[in-house]
């Protein structure tokens, strides 16, 4: 999930999504990283969807890039997009379910600034 004003992870930034702030925009549920995005979000929401709308999470590192700047990869039928560091695919392979529940808000990760045993860069 990114903040649809910025183009940041909200589980990089270890935001939880039930605490997120959110706003309904056209029958869709837009989270944020801060109030102050929501409120900028407001002002020109067209606009920010359009700079947001192809920015994909890696599921290993939580970088964000656009899907041209990422590596497709299948699995379990669900295409994931991740940075073009080798590492990253290898290392969700070894653990997968752990970082697709991460990337889904499932987990209890506070965010890549605080220390995760199963976090790809120490």
């Amino acid at each position: 999930m990114i903040c649809s004003t910025c183009g940041c992870s909200l589980i990089r930034l270890g935001i939880n999504f039930s605490q997120a702030p959110r706003v309904m925009y056209k029958s869709v549920e837009h989270f944020f990283c801060c109030q102050g995005c929501l409120t900028i979000f407001e002002q020109e929401p067209e606009k920010l969807l359009g700079e947001t709308s192809d920015i994909k999470i890696c599921p290993t590192c939580l970088a964000e890039k656009p899907s041209a700047h990422s590596v497709p990869y299948k699995h379990n039928g669900h295409e994931l997009r991740f940075c073009r560091c080798p590492y990253c695919l290898d290392t969700f392979k070894k653990n997968s379910q752990y970082y697709i529940d991460r990337l889904e808000g499932k987990t209890d990760f506070k965010g890549l600034f605080s220390y995760d045993e199963n976090a790809c860069c120490h």
